[in-house]
């Protein structure tokens, strides 16, 4: 409601219409109503107002049929005291939001108890591999690693001592070779 008057108009809406059925009306299918909200557009010609009913389901349906019944009495009630040139039309709207709470509050209370039982698990939980899975530098003390490093370094002179000097004169000459076709 972007419009003050709007707002005012809705809170005075909702004030006449709960007196109103504080008051009571002469329809046994009315149970404990209580109206939660009005909402009013802005030009003042439509308002919605929103309840919720204690009780089961045919408490409900029956309160609902009951302000069905009574919508057009009370609009003229509201038109009384209201004093504006127009009476909005009312439409009356079963209010969700009781509803929606409790199920979202059970929501929550089962994740919290989810939570709590993750929780009971991970405290006696142990490390699937080992508890720093990080690789660490190795020491040079380590004989592994002084094994494993002298077998590469052997392997490495074994090809050094393939290579003499006879293969890389004849690398040499075929590099001389090239160059000279490619400047030709």
């Amino acid at each position: 409601m972007a419009n003050p008057r709007a707002g005012k108009v809705a809170e005075r809406i909702q004030q006449i219409i709960a007196r109103r059925l504080d008051k009571g009306l002469r329809d046994p299918r009315l149970g404990f109503v209580t109206i939660t909200d009005v909402r009013v557009t802005g030009d003042l010609q439509h308002a919605s107002v929103f309840y919720t009913v204690y009780g089961d389901a045919q408490a409900q349906a029956d309160s609902a049929a009951a302000l069905k019944a009574a919508t057009g009495m009370l609009r003229s009630e509201v038109g009384k005291q209201l004093g504006t040139r127009l009476t909005p039309v009312l439409e009356f709207i079963h209010d969700e939001l009781p509803e929606t709470a409790e199920h979202m509050s059970s929501l929550l209370a089962e994740a919290q108890r989810r939570d709590a039982e993750a929780q009971a698990l991970a405290a006696h939980a142990q490390y699937a591999g080992d508890a720093d899975p990080y690789q660490k530098p190795r020491e040079h003390g380590d004989d592994e690693f002084d094994e494993r490093r002298d077998d590469e370094l052997d392997e490495l002179e074994d090809v050094d001592d393939d290579l003499d000097d006879a293969d890389l004169d004849d690398i040499d000459e075929d590099l001389d070779e090239s160059e000279e076709d490619r400047d030709a």
